[in-house]
């Protein structure tokens, strides 16, 4: 099992993201759901993106659940294995809607990740320092030197590379569907969606870390830190002597000489 409460610390003293971490857990039915949850339908009346829950989580620190009827969002849908999808696979309902040519939307749909359909009922997010559930997954937002940081976490104890692949948008592909599918830990840039939805900024990249990577990721992370190097804030070397306009050495003489 997975200590949440080391974890989060960690994360906290090694990447310091200035939202929440996140604890992801797929469900298969509402048994599994804890007993304080947000559910956008029921709680909120409205429906969501899946990318908007998941910044509800980080940035208000809520436990939320999604379900197929809590999100708006045909590609969430899809992606979590909502919905059968087979007009989404061949292009022809986005054709129908002026959303591309089928061919074009095809490979698109072909080119993501997505879970089996109706294996899950629920996404449900919540920050780690309060999740009662062990996730599936962990997803981080932060900028490009924190990203770097984790990537460094997660390939310091194997080494090799760490490769992501980037769609036009979609990011609950990247940061839910490919991690669980894959085992391996990604970074996604965030698309449209993520942004006007979910109000990701331009500074801003995610995360993803399976659960089976995460112990080997926060070893890695503190391995990099106590080599005094790989760290967060990035050091910097400050140790010279810096060159100033002329007139200001001369200044400085100038200055040393009332002293005499």
């Amino acid at each position: 099992m997975v200590n949440l409460e080391e974890v989060n610390e960690a994360l906290n003293l090694y990447i310091r993201p200035q939202t929440f971490p996140l604890a992801i857990k797929m469900c298969r039915s509402s048994d599994e759901l804890p007993q304080r949850v947000r559910v956008p339908k029921r709680d909120l009346g409205i429906s969501i993106t899946v990318c908007q829950g998941i910044a509800m989580a980080r940035r208000y620190g809520w436990t939320i659940a999604i379900g197929k009827e809590d999100q708006c969002c045909p590609h969430g849908a899809f992606v979590l294995g909502f919905v059968p999808g087979k007009g989404y696979l061949d292009g022809s309902y986005a054709e129908s809607l002026g959303l591309g040519t089928r061919e074009q939307f095809a490979r698109t749909a072909r080119a993501l990740s997505r879970l089996e359909y109706g294996k899950y009922n629920f996404m449900l997010a919540a920050p780690l320092h309060t999740a009662t559930f062990q996730p599936d997954l962990l997803l981080l937002f932060g900028n490009p030197a924190q990203i770097a940081r984790l990537v460094q976490g997660a390939l310091a104890l194997e080494g090799g590379s760490l490769n992501s692949t980037a769609t036009p948008g979609i990011g609950c592909s990247g940061f839910i569907a490919r991690p669980l599918l894959t085992g391996e830990c990604q970074f996604i840039l965030s698309g449209a969606g993520d942004r006007y939805f979910a109000l990701t900024q331009d500074h801003e990249l995610a995360f993803a870390i399976p659960q089976n990577k995460i112990d080997s990721t926060i070893k890695g992370l503190e391995v990099g830190h106590k080599s005094g190097m790989h760290r967060y804030p990035t050091p910097s070397f400050l140790r010279f002597e810096g060159q100033l306009p002329p007139a200001y050495y001369k200044f400085l003489e100038m200055l040393q000489k009332e002293e005499s």
